[in-house]
């Protein structure tokens, strides 16, 4: 049955156009869109990849476009009352862009960019319930670290930085103050196209303060007619998440999108710990009891709309955008996991407008700009008003005193704005000048609702960063190039602070901040297949607004802390290669950093058992390791692959005070609290064509492996308790995909062999779990 979409015609003898349409392994390309250009004359193929249009005589150009294809155009000549039968072959869109060089399971090499830089692609994970800092994990040196389940608090690490030393952006757009419900834990892979990862050395054109790294995360950019990608999963501990995107493009450049997601878990999975005695009022800490949390719900809920125009003579995006988020979280546990709560919790909700602006070639050949704004208003309460103290095993008993942790519910009202400019200029072939300026404001005030404000309150919480640099880049052919670069930084902050141990009265106190970085980057392309980069930088990173002003619960700010300042160098060599239907892909990477005023959270003992944390300036740091990374791929059966990582972070201060001889027993050890060996692999197998053409099942084996590391320093022994175990965790997933994957059904075991999983400060993670998924893709 022909499947017939056409506009009005004149009222004269018609040419038909009639064909198929196949992909180049034979198979039928269904709802792709056919249609010719510059008329309104158009339709989509059926079930078995046939279409048929009428026209009027005259010469047209056909396009066929679907999903998962590369775009094809055939020029045809249409004669009044003739009938032409097409055949029209679609190739595979590997998405292989200019910079990027893919290999078989998604990772790849930002080839041309002299930092040390890979992208991953996460259209292999679309189909798994995994959020995007899970994906980031199986990523060469990273590490994700979580302190329970879903909506915990969550850090990454990379080359042995971890938290506020990576900075997150989402299209080049800075994510900082977003709030924790837009946190990379929470959003799902789908929300994104691909994934970069910059180690080490970060070029100017991100205008960011980081040390570490940085992650950019790259959103689908709709050049379709129309999309819809949607998905459901529901898992162990009664989690539930959900997923949509839609937008579309219509041909006069109008364009839109809308990013709905949702995540919900009671994580009510047993841990191993202490507990507390009632009677005797003591935790035996060498009796363990097999427990269940039972006030560890999460929920969190978000919508992204964009709204805007596209490729214009005077923009090339111009996309006005919406961000609505809301989240409400359970309190079980403070710091340590013996320490734990019945009725604390924490909710929240954001709101950010934005706005992005690019344009190549504005005003003059060569010069290509960019720029963002966004506002964020997050509001934040935390409240801690139980009257009862809880036990592990769900006992409770009245408290002398309201509140488990401290008696309080705190409204935080946080107010950033972010903007940035970005100017690329090419002069000839060979030289590219980069400017970038980023202006970031934050303001928090504080209001309590149980009584009047205290003088604390009154006096807001704030900080503005300025960050400029200027980079170039000289590239006189495609075997080399080299950059160099120079930052400045500049902020100011001002906060209350107690004039008195009692903290009865407090002051405005302000402080700034400058400092000028710079830095080179090189690559050389040695011969078929291999690279080589090399980078440099005096880096700085500026206090965060957690550090300085603490998160209004658990953890204390230190407003006077210093900037982090570091000697950052990046060596690195890659080989990547193709050999029929084999690709192998290896890299390996070195990396030296000499940091100064290095930025630690650290425990702190409060009254009555309690614990909280803080922050404070570390003198020297010196961290020096390496990372591996193998992969190999043969056609369309098989990937496999994996990395290792080892990074000694360690003590650097010699002696105990500043002009002292006595040397610090802390030197050379290990900095507590951070892993330093793990390692992850895994293997995929695809079956093509099960069942029926386009169907595809795959079966995909990952673990993870981490060694035991110490919680406190190595300098008080290794006794179990200091200790954070060695863990081997693994993983399956089975998806079967149908219709070159319109519709997707997954099933996931994690943790299958139910392993004791640690992570900050002994906190434990999920055992076994399972997960199912359905997954739907339409568009043209």
């Amino acid at each position: 049955m022909w499947l017939i979409c056409t506009s009005t015609l004149w009222a004269q003898s018609l040419a038909v156009l009639s064909g198929k349409v196949i992909s180049s392994d034979q198979g039928i390309v269904d709802f792709a869109s056919v249609y010719l250009k510059g008329t309104n004359i158009g339709c989509t193929t059926d079930d078995k990849g046939l279409f048929h249009l009428k026209v009027p005589e005259g010469e047209y150009t056909l396009v066929v476009s679907a999903v998962g294809y590369q775009t094809a155009e055939q020029t045809i000549q249409a004669k009044s009352g003739e009938k032409q039968r097409l055949r029209i072959r679609l190739s595979t869109d590997t998405k292989e862009l200019d910079e990027v060089v893919v290999v078989s399971n998604g990772v790849s090499r930002v080839k041309k960019s002299a930092f040390n830089a890979i992208a991953l692609d996460t259209k292999i994970l679309q189909n798994s319930t995994q959020n995007l800092s899970e994906a980031l994990a199986q990523a060469p040196g990273m590490k994700l670290r979580e302190s329970g389940g879903v909506g915990s608090d969550m850090q990454l690490m990379m080359d042995g930085f971890s938290g506020k030393h990576i900075k997150i952006f989402i299209d080049g757009v800075p994510q900082e103050g977003v709030g924790s419900s837009f946190g990379l834990n929470n959003i799902p892979v789908n929300y994104a196209d691909r994934i970069e990862i910059y180690k080490g050395v970060v070029p100017v054109g991100f205008g960011t303060d980081a040390i570490g790294g940085v992650i950019n995360i790259i959103t689908r950019k709709n050049r379709d007619r129309w999309f819809a990608d949607a998905s459901y999963s529901y898992g162990s501990f009664n989690t539930h998440k959900s997923y949509i995107n839609f937008g579309q493009t219509f041909k006069n450049g109008l364009t839109y999108s809308i990013n709905a997601f949702q995540n919900y878990s009671d994580n009510d999975y047993y841990v191993d710990t202490p507990v507390k005695d009632f009677e005797t009022g003591a935790i035996n800490k060498k009796k363990i009891e097999h427990v269940r949390r039972f006030h560890d719900m999460y929920h969190n809920e978000a919508v992204v709309a964009k709204v805007g125009i596209t490729d214009k003579p005077w923009a090339d995006r111009l996309m006005f955008g919406f961000t609505w988020s809301n989240m409400y979280k359970d309190i079980q546990t403070g710091v340590r996991q013996e320490v734990v709560f019945g009725g604390k919790y924490q909710k929240g909700h954001s709101l950010m407008p934005s706005l992005e602006y690019r344009k190549q070639n504005l005003f003059t050949q060569g010069l290509d700009v960019t720029l963002t704004a966004n506002y964020n208003k997050n509001i934040t309460h935390n409240v801690d008003t139980s009257t009862y103290e809880y036990n592990w095993r769900g006992e409770m008993r009245p408290l002398k005193s309201p509140g488990e942790q401290s008696y309080q519910h705190t409204r935080s009202d946080n107010q950033n704005w972010n903007g940035s400019v970005t100017l690329n200029y090419r002069l000839g072939k060979a030289h590219t000048f980069t400017f970038n300026h980023v202006l970031n404001m934050f303001t928090r005030t504080n209001q309590s609702m149980l009584y009047e404000d205290s003088e604390a309150n009154a006096i807001p919480k704030e900080t503005h960063k300025n960050i400029s640099g200027l980079s170039y880049r000289l590239m006189p052919n495609e075997k080399w190039n080299v950059s160099v670069f120079g930052k400045y930084y500049n902020q100011y902050n001002a906060g209350p602070v107690a004039t008195s141990t009692a903290q009865d009265n407090y002051v405005k106190t302000t402080n700034s901040v400058s400092a000028l970085g710079y830095g080179a980057a090189g690559t050389y392309f040695i011969g078929k297949g291999f690279q080589a980069k090399l980078s440099y930088e005096k880096a700085y990173r500026l206090p965060t607004n957690e550090e300085m002003f603490g998160d209004e619960d658990l953890e204390t700010g230190d407003i006077s802390l210093k900037p982090e300042k570091s000697d950052n160098v990046n060596l690195n060599l890659s080989y990547n290669q193709t050999f029929g239907r084999h690709s192998v892909y290896a890299e390996g990477g070195v990396v030296y950093r000499n940091t100064q005023d290095y930025i630690q959270r650290s425990l702190t003992d409060l009254s009555g058992g309690k614990y909280g944390a803080t922050y404070v300036n570390h003198g020297k740091v010196l961290t020096k390791g390496y990372n591996l990374s193998v992969r190999y791929g043969f056609g369309e059966w098989l990937s496999l692959g994996g990395n290792f990582t080892q990074m000694n972070v360690r003590d650097n201060v010699k002696t105990v005070d500043s002009g002292s001889s006595q040397e610090s027993l802390t030197y050379g050890a290990r900095m507590p609290n951070l892993p330093y060996q793990f390692a992850n692999s895994d293997i995929s197998f695809y079956w093509n064509n099960l069942l029926q053409k386009r169907n595809k099942l795959t079966l995909t084996y990952d673990n993870l492996y981490m060694h035991s590391f110490p919680l406190y320093s190595e300098a008080l022994g290794s006794e179990s308790d200091y200790v954070v175990p060695t863990q081997f965790s693994h993983n399956l997933t089975l998806t079967y995909s149908l219709q070159n994957g319109r519709y997707n059904f997954s099933v996931e075991c994690r943790n299958f062999t139910n392993e004791k999983l640690y992570d900050n400060f002994s906190l434990q993670k999920a055992g076994r779990a399972f997960y199912g998924k359905i997954r739907v893709c339409f568009g043209n």
